[in-house]
């Protein structure tokens, strides 16, 4: 199984991800919203160009590190859906940032606010709003709510953009009916905040919601804008064991060499360990991550990592070649620096992945 290639590698089934990418696009249409795909998934600009060509609005990204590589790519709007830190050496990368992209900012406190206010730069600024996740964002019943979206209304430089969340705790549910719900709690508690803010007389233009799984199952997003799920490019297990996805729709597998497999032992050890395939145990089904052999049948289960060791509950022959199907893509893609692209079972390129930090 691709003898070129040292291990462990990152690879990228093209065929599977233009699929994925071409049915999320065709989603975002029938339900009316607009595409802003949340690039830190696969953090590359040959599948944010395709994801563009699909008619894609714009593109999400979780750090300003990002932002600034699909910047120098061409990409010119961009929503960094992070909470603002109201820090010197933060601000002063939006604001030159600013100068070169249309960047929406999140807030979800009066200090951030009043720290992009201060930069006297016309900012595209949204709400961040709890929708029931509980990490992030303004309670949407409070008055926080009311206060942040006054002050954007008033403000001589800043720019409502509207209302922003993030239904990370779709990532708890089992079963696409368990997701609906979830789903049609996010717009329900969107619409509502947008409908507070508007009888306040607060501009609200846009009402931006997230998450793969949520997007996999909603059933309407009547009163939503845009929507900014991520992981559907590639899904992974998590996706597969919340009914969100199914195994063909996995576009990303770690390529691993056994190296030891001692007489009599039940187990095998891989060279794809933590910084291969990070730590997440996804639902708890899949063990770390299971192995598909040279025909892609089930090869076993990978039951525990060190730094770079993976221990499979199977025997292999030292020297066997399998692949890893992720629970977590988003964290396996960001362990590497490029895919080994292939197409239809060959390899056909090499594709950075823009994984800098800081």
């Amino acid at each position: 199984m691709f003898p070129s290639l040292a291990t462990p590698a990152l690879l990228l089934d093209l065929g599977v991800a233009e699929r994925n990418l071409e049915a999320m696009a065709a989603r975002a249409g029938a339900l009316g919203v607009a595409l802003r795909p949340h690039a830190k998934t696969h953090k590359c600009v040959e599948l944010a160009e395709r994801q563009r060509t699909l008619g894609a609005r714009g593109l999400t990204v979780s750090t300003l590190d990002e932002a600034e590589v699909f910047a120098e790519a061409g990409f010119d709007d961009i929503t960094w859906a992070f909470p603002v830190a109201p820090a010197e050496a933060t601000l002063g990368r939006v604001e030159r940032l600013a100068e070169r992209v249309r960047l929406g900012l999140l807030v979800d406190s009066l200090e951030a606010l009043e720290a992009l206010e201060r930069l006297g730069r016309r900012l595209a600024v949204w709400i961040k709003v709890d929708c029931g996740y509980h990490r992030a964002g303004v309670d949407p019943h409070g008055e926080l709510l009311l206060e942040l979206g006054r002050r954007l209304a008033v403000s001589p430089v800043l720019q409502p953009a509207g209302v922003l969340t993030h239904s990370g705790h779709a990532y708890a549910a089992r079963g696409r009916e368990v997701l609906a719900r979830v789903a049609e709690e996010e717009r329900s508690v969107m619409v509502a905040a947008a409908a507070r803010l508007r009888a306040a007389d607060v501009p609200v233009p846009g009402v931006s919601v997230g998450s793969t799984p949520a997007m996999m199952a909603v059933d309407s997003l009547e009163g939503v804008t845009e929507a900014r799920p991520g992981n559907y490019v590639f899904h992974d297990l998590s996706q597969v064991t919340r009914g969100a996805a199914s195994m063909d729709d996995i576009g990303v597998s770690v390529l691993t060499t056994v190296v030891s497999c001692q007489p009599g032992a039940r187990h095998s050890v891989v060279d794809a360990g933590a910084l291969a395939l990070s730590k997440d145990a996804g639902c708890g089904d899949t063990g770390m991550g299971l192995a598909l052999d040279v025909t892609d049948r089930p090869a076993g289960t990978l039951v525990s990592l060190s730094q770079e060791h993976g221990i499979l509950d199977r025997p292999w022959p030292v020297g066997t070649r399998l692949r890893i199907l992720p629970n977590h893509s988003c964290l396996t893609v960001a362990c590497f620096d490029a895919y080994d692209v292939i197409r239809d079972g060959r390899l056909t390129g090499r594709w950075g992945v823009r994984r800098v930090r800081g």
